[in-house]
């Protein structure tokens, strides 16, 4: 007998040994009840939560459309080959990947397996991934569409991305970004822009004291040039980007261990001291990279832009020179930027960007495309304004009037006016059950109080309306044209 057969046949013989000995305990399977949860780093958003998320989304896309953007969309999921090797090794590896359709196992040879080379096998059976941010598929889009395209092409998106990584407050695995990027200028008037763009959102939302962080990474480059660690640039600026977070002594073991020397380290020490207005640490990077040619011309650029927003000013935020920021991203080739919340609120940067001036290339265009790009993180945003209370004046969305249903003979005069109402743009509704008793009557009236509604009808006979104004406590009865007039005013 084949092993086939033999495994049914044992799986048979199983299943008649578990019956009999249900029949002879008369007893029933317990099936375990699974509570619904749903994947760590993700959330579930109420009514009022949605509504205050839109308010931020609305004031982000109400300013980058009065800057002159124009919106686009992109898959949620591109090709690996797409987004794989442009965010570093660290950024590789929090990309989501998405398994083959059908017997994704069936092409991977049986040592890759027996190997457990991870790795290897990932490329073969994954394809596709979900983006981790909007810049990298961006570019893939001008690379796509460059036929159709008016340059310079300023776009903004507002869509989630994705990123495994480990949740933690205002670090989710699923999270929207809200991106404006400009591409076909190398003008350094687009930096300037930005910064007001940054400032000019905040003012909106009432986030004051926000700080705008700004670096360039030809500046890093210079300073790896300087200290004699030009071919280990990637590490250097992974670990100097980690110093708020672990400190001087864990950025220095992190360079240790990738190889840069511990004279590189003492030459590059004063950066993490660094201090003064942004016209003393200006002063500073110029003396300290003056034998490097790429980083004076990073000084240079820094001081126009940063020359340019102090002679415009900011409204609420501040902008700063921090040599430390690098971002940890292999596509930044100019300005860099990162916003920190108000020192009062503890939360990680709350929007980030920089200039990628060959990003496109590595798509096979011909003709490098500049861009540069600014992100506004809405999730820390939020939980920002919760903190300050920013948004305790947000409205949920509700009706204007309610119609109360004590009385079915006239829910069909109630839906005719109703349609009326939606038709003059008044937010109308009707209590959907028939109220029978005293008890479901106050269950109607606590559902206006609940909601908060302006205006009740609270009887319809024939033509005449019996409008309630819950604000003053007016009572009036009138015609369907006055009560349109009452309450659209």
């Amino acid at each position: 007998m084949s092993s086939r057969y033999i495994l049914i046949a044992f799986g048979i013989l199983e299943q008649t040994t578990n019956n009999r000995q249900l029949k002879t305990d008369n007893r029933q399977p317990k099936t375990k009840k699974m509570k619904p949860s749903i994947p760590k780093g993700t959330r579930d958003f109420s009514a009022t939560e949605v509504a205050k998320r839109r308010y931020i989304f609305n004031t982000i896309q109400e300013t980058f459309e009065v800057y002159g953007f124009q919106p686009i969309e992109t898959p949620s999921f591109e090709n690996s080959s797409t987004l794989m090797g442009k965010y570093g090794d660290e950024g590789d590896r929090l990309i989501f990947k998405i398994l083959n359709s059908g017997d994704y196992l069936k092409k991977v040879e049986e040592q890759l397996l027996q190997e457990k080379n991870s790795l290897q096998i990932t490329s073969k059976i994954s394809e596709k991934a979900l983006r981790y941010d909007l810049t990298v598929p961006f570019a893939r889009y001008v690379v796509q569409h460059q036929n159709d395209i008016t340059f310079p092409f300023k776009r903004y998106q507002i869509q989630p991305v994705w990123r495994a990584d480990r949740p933690q407050k205002g670090r989710f695995r699923e999270f929207y970004q809200c991106d404006a990027d400009v591409v076909g200028s190398k003008s350094l008037l687009q930096e300037v822009e930005f910064v007001q763009l940054y400032d000019a959102v905040f003012s909106k939302l009432g986030l004051q004291r926000t700080t705008i962080k700004i670096n360039n990474r030809k500046i890093l480059s210079g300073i790896a040039e300087v200290i004699g660690a030009q071919d280990k640039l990637i590490d250097f600026t992974v670990a100097l980007d980690k110093l708020d977070k672990i400190g001087e002594e864990g950025v220095v073991k992190e360079m240790l261990s990738k190889g840069i020397s511990e004279t590189a380290i003492q030459k590059v020490n004063p950066l993490f001291h660094f201090s003064g207005s942004n016209e003393d640490k200006l002063a500073s990077l110029s003396a300290m990279l003056q034998t490097s040619e790429e980083g004076t011309k990073g000084v240079e650029e820094l001081r126009f832009v940063i020359e340019s927003v102090k002679t415009l000013g900011l409204t609420s935020a501040r902008l700063e020179v921090d040599v430390t920021l690098a971002r940890g991203l292999n596509y930044y080739t100019g300005a860099i930027f990162e916003v920190a919340a108000p020192p009062e609120v503890k939360m990680g940067s709350i929007g980030g960007g920089g200039r990628y001036d060959d990003l496109t290339g590595v798509f096979g265009l011909k003709d490098v495309i500049s861009g540069v790009g600014i992100s506004f993180g809405l999730d820390r945003i939020y939980l920002v304004m919760e903190e300050l209370g920013l948004l305790q004046s947000v409205a949920l969305p509700k009706p204007k009037v309610l119609f109360l249903n004590f009385d079915v003979a006239s829910n069909i005069t109630a839906l005719k006016a109703i349609k009326e109402l939606r038709k003059n743009g008044v937010k109308s509704e009707i209590y959907p059950d028939t109220a029978t008793s005293n008890k479901q009557q106050k269950k109607q009236w606590k559902y206006v109080s609940n909601r908060e509604i302006e205006f009740v009808v609270s009887k319809v006979e024939g033509g005449v309306f019996t409008l309630k104004n819950m604000t003053n406590g007016t009572q009036i009865t009138c015609s369907l044209a006055a009560l349109i007039k009452n309450v659209a005013s």
